[in-house]
């Protein structure tokens, strides 16, 4: 069973998802407060099992409906996804993968631990 992880940082709170294994799949950007924080982990839970995948990373590839996971390759070449809610807003990101079924892995493994996973908050 996954579970999310809240830490404060210098400018706010960040959430990770980890898998069952302790692998880190997930990422959020900083929130300003512990409640933005947990209100992401929520947000996750409930879009990443029903989120389309939108594939960047071919030739004419066709817009998906938020919500949505997009795999896209970063500058240094390497597949990573991130997930956006229903408004379109970024909630959770990846690593990078150096190959593209090892990022489609990573969102099975978001899908299926973001469910039930529980909530620890650290201080």
């Amino acid at each position: 069973m996954g579970k999310f992880t809240i830490k404060p940082t210098n400018t706010g709170y960040v959430f990770n998802l980890k898998a069952g294994n302790g692998e880190v799949i997930a990422t959020s950007q900083v929130y300003k407060t512990l409640d933005g924080a947990k209100n992401g982990v929520k947000s996750v839970a409930a879009n990443a099992p029903v989120a389309n995948v939108e594939d960047q990373t071919v030739e004419d590839y066709e817009k998906a409906k938020n919500p949505k996971f997009e795999i896209y390759l970063d500058k240094a070449g390497e597949y990573r996804f991130r997930l956006k809610a229903k408004n379109g807003e970024p909630i959770a990101a990846s690593e990078g993968y150096t190959q593209k079924p090892g990022c489609k892995n990573g969102i099975a493994s978001v899908r299926k631990n973001a469910v039930d996973a529980k909530l620890v908050i650290e201080e």
